[in-house]
């Protein structure tokens, strides 16, 4: 059957996102009474805080239930203004943010604003894959730009792939899928090839507050007329339902950015908007608590796949293990074999790219307990396949 010419071309294009794909069949086969263990979704299993929920709460009491300026409410731009000048040494004011529906729908808004067709975007590879739509949605080239393994997936030199068409880069740090936390050198490097090209730089920093032993840098503070900063709370406070994000840009880029929203979402949720300040400014105990156990829980992680024969990077950030499976076979092979016989959903590397084949990607945002049996199941599985 051909593709449906009733759909648009720029929407056929688009591939389905594998995170939630797996995801819907993981909750199909739990509906069907199997005992999933989900390693698939990037979503932290911990409730959101109780002062943050109080927040929204208080604000939905109030009536705060219409619309709000397409920009955000002052408070909350306030508020994020004062914790990228604090956490990331960006000289902004409130009217230096926007606030969105999400760190994703700041992304797309970016990237519309900036991609004329066939204008080109470096993502370093393996790439979050949604990078890669939105770029092919707005009509530009995705250009994937390899990375380095034994260095903790930091890219290659990659002056080769611009082109008089390079016209933006896409940064992830803390990344996903790799949990890899690019040093001050990198950024610094990456930063100085921008501002010598004259590209822009996109920095997905939505990972940032989830980070073991290492430091992140936002490479805004070293260029900021080039950088466009994009935030949220979805990770870092376990706000994924909530869909709150912000982004902070050179100002003709903010106001095309904010011109998108005005004729899409209008703006953030209202209450939600209070529940953001909350998060940013109230107690920040059970964050730290959050990021304590996600650390437990990478060794956990980490230290049983190891045992089973399963190489990975040691993650620096975020809450992903990128193992290596090359030698049970192709990643989309050992996704399915994984979900069919231990009833373990992982999400294949190849949905991140070509240089992901031979990975797949295993979220350790779950418990202590179905991360052992995880594992365990894994194991008699992978052992039981290669003893046929």
């Amino acid at each position: 059957m051909g593709q449906n010419p009733v759909i648009s071309a720029r929407v056929r294009h688009i591939p389905q996102s594998a995170t939630m794909k797996i995801a819907d069949i993981a909750a199909n086969l739990r509906r069907e009474g199997r005992d999933i263990i989900s390693f698939s979704l990037g979503e932290p299993d911990f409730e959101t805080p109780e002062n943050i929920k109080k927040a929204a709460k208080i604000a939905l009491d109030r009536g705060e239930t219409h619309y709000t300026q397409g920009s955000g409410i002052l408070e909350l731009r306030e508020a994020i203004a004062e914790k990228l000048k604090t956490d990331n040494g960006l000289d902004v004011t409130s009217s230096d943010v926007i606030v969105t529906t999400g760190a994703k729908h700041a992304i797309f808004e970016a990237i519309c604003t900036l991609i004329d067709e066939g204008d080109e975007v470096l993502l370093f590879d393996p790439a979050w894959v949604s990078y890669e739509a939105i770029v092919k949605f707005a009509g530009g080239k995705p250009v994937l730009v390899p990375v380095s393994e034994g260095d903790g997936y930091a890219p290659v030199e990659f002056q080769s792939h611009i082109t008089k068409n390079t016209k933006l880069l896409v940064l992830n740090s803390p990344c996903n899928p790799t949990g890899a936390v690019y040093d001050e050198r990198v950024i610094k490097s990456i930063a100085q090839t921008a501002e010598d090209h004259g590209i822009f730089v996109i920095s997905d920093e939505i990972y940032e507050k989830i980070i073991y032993g290492a430091k992140h840098h936002s490479i805004g503070a070293l260029i900021p007329d080039l950088a466009i900063t994009v935030n949220g709370f979805s990770k870092a406070y376990a706000m994924t339902g909530w869909r709150l994000g912000y982004a902070t840009a050179p100002h003709s880029i903010l106001q095309s950015m904010l011109k998108i929203q005005q004729h899409t979402v209008s703006n953030a949720t209202s209450f939600v908007q209070r529940a953001g300040i909350e998060a940013l400014s109230g107690d920040q105990s059970a964050q730290r608590a959050m990021v304590t156990e996600f650390q437990t829980r990478r060794d956990l992680m980490v230290n049983g796949l190891a045992r089973v024969g399963i190489e990975c990077v040691l993650p620096k950030g975020a809450f992903y293990a990128f193992a290596k499976v090359a030698r049970f076979g192709t990643s989309e092979q050992v996704t399915e074999q994984l979900l069919r016989d231990a009833l373990v959903a992982v999400t294949p590397g190849s949905a991140f790219g070509p240089n992901g084949e031979g990975y797949v990607r295993i979220s350790y945002a779950t418990s202590r307990e179905d991360i052992a049996e995880g594992i365990r199941r894994i194991e008699e599985s992978l052992q039981k396949e290669s003893n046929t």
